[in-house]
């Protein structure tokens, strides 16, 4: 696992998006993994502003969303299809035909996870994953004590997500108590994975992924089992990293030739 301090939410967008960047450029239908809320829309903005300049052709690129609401309808403004449509395909130019999601409004839920997991692996994998990090630890919607090796499922949502994500809705009633979520086995099938964690609010659970021991009670230090898992985190994130400076150390030192 590599751990990149940076100084603020936008220079880590910006260093995502170099990365995300040169993937496409390697790869030109490389399919992306994204998430929802707030934490990665500086990479959404840093990665438009590259595409309108011209510095990347993303239009062969495929979009692969990692979570839904269940029971919300697809349409509806704060289903993460919406949400990943809005901030992530259009601003970028793609089209609905670039993206592959689950369907969290199925009459049948245990089939829908299948067929989004099969299509995942029919499209080849996804070669780069971006993922958020909650203040309990959890990646996707695989909240505490979630199974090291799941595939996509149903999950019941903690209090402490539905309050978290209660800012997106009217109130909290209004948040799902259910959701679809790629199990932390399918999220480790992607290429690279890269966590964006910024704030104060999650420097524990940074410090528990990243200098903690492989735990379901924190379900994001399995990507310390990833061959390839970069962590970037601003200065209030990585508040609590006891190892702070060996990772700017370490970074600082890194060859160009390697990249993220």
């Amino acid at each position: 696992m590599e751990v990149v301090i940076v100084q603020d939410a936008t220079a880590g967008g910006e260093l995502i998006a170099d990365t995300i960047a040169a993937l496409l450029r390697r790869k030109r239908d490389a399919l992306l993994g994204v998430a929802t809320g707030s934490t990665p829309l500086p990479v959404y903005r840093a990665l438009s502003a590259l595409v309108g300049s011209g510095a990347v052709d993303v239009s062969g690129a495929r979009i692969a969303q990692l979570d839904e609401y269940v029971g919300l309808p697809q349409g509806h403004p704060e289903s993460y299809r919406s949400v990943v449509l809005r901030e992530v395909v259009a601003p970028l130019g793609l089209s609905e035909e670039s993206f592959l999601g689950p369907d969290g409004s199925a009459e049948d839920i245990q089939a829908a996870c299948e067929a989004y997991d099969r299509a995942l692996a029919e499209a080849g994998g996804v070669d780069l994953q971006l993922l958020g990090i909650g203040t309990d630890g959890h990646i996707g919607f695989n909240e505490p004590c979630s199974s090291l090796a799941s595939r996509t499922r149903i999950k019941t949502l903690t209090r402490q997500t539905r309050e978290d994500n209660a800012r997106f809705f009217d109130s909290i009633d209004d948040v799902p108590h259910h959701v679809i979520t790629q199990g932390i086995g399918t999220i480790l099938e992607a290429r690279h994975l890269i966590l964006l964690a910024t704030g104060e609010g999650k420097a524990e659970a940074v410090a528990q992924t990243v200098e903690g021991p492989v735990a379901a009670l924190v379900p994001a230090s399995a990507l310390q089992l990833h061959p390839h898992a970069t962590v970037v985190v601003d200065e209030a994130a990585a508040s609590k990293l006891k190892l702070a400076d060996y990772f700017r150390n370490t970074y600082a030192a890194k060859p160009d030739w390697q990249g993220l």
